[in-house]
């Protein structure tokens, strides 16, 4: 019925319509489920987030089921943004980069990423979803969004700890825990992040442990 129902309308000429009702509708649900998402206190936030993008991706896959016809025709001849891809930018504007919700999604992973570091034990599957729910959004979401702050903190982080193990280990002792270290980041990557990470995150650990220290590391070597 309501695939006939949006059939009839492309095929009478209110596709116009049509589209710019699904666009108010959804970003007028989608500011609701921003509320409920912002009320959501600690570790409920990110289960909460996740919930609810599990919903959107289900609503949107039956959206554009209805909204086939117009998807085919209507969209293209208009050169409109796919129902599919509305769905994402929309949740992209009302969800993740709202006022609200941005920086704090941005420092939760981060900081999940420093609980791990420190040995902590965190939710790698929820923190694998979120982080998805980013690249499905866009690359340049996942990049400006996670990745390039991620690499910021983590430069600080290896910069901090190389001064500190540089300053009580051996040469041979050290180049364990950097081998360590970047084995750790690299089965991070597996686990949650896009793979295109891998080498610079991998860098990122040469970078502040390895080269920033070379002299130093020659010198010991040398004298050791």
């Amino acid at each position: 019925m309501l695939l006939m129902n949006a059939y009839n309308m492309v095929l009478h000429k209110f596709g116009e319509k049509l589209y710019s009702g699904l666009v108010s509708t959804m970003t007028s649900h989608l500011k609701d489920i921003a509320k409920s998402i912002e009320a959501a206190q600690g570790p409920l936030f990110l289960e909460e987030l996740n919930r609810k993008w599990t919903d959107h991706n289900k609503a949107l896959q039956m959206i554009r089921d209805i909204l086939m016809y117009m998807d085919r025709t209507f969209i293209p001849s208009t050169h409109k943004t796919p129902v599919h891809e509305l769905g994402l930018n929309l949740w992209r504007d009302n969800i993740v980069r709202s006022d609200k919700i941005q920086s704090r999604l941005q420092d939760i992973l981060l900081e999940l990423v420093q609980k791990e570091r420190t040995g902590e034990v965190i939710n790698k599957g929820l923190m694998r979803n979120i982080i998805k729910m980013l690249m499905d959004l866009g690359s340049s979401v996942y990049q400006e969004d996670f990745e390039k702050p991620f690499l910021d903190v983590s430069a600080d982080f290896y910069r901090g700890e190389s001064q500190q193990f540089i300053e009580c280990c051996d040469c041979g002792d050290y180049l364990k825990k950097v081998e360590k270290r970047l084995n750790e980041e690299i089965d991070q990557v597996s686990h949650y992040l896009d793979l295109k990470s891998e080498a610079k995150i991998t860098n990122v650990v040469d970078t502040e442990m390895i080269e920033s220290h070379m002299k130093r590391l020659v010198h010991t070597e040398n004298s050791g």
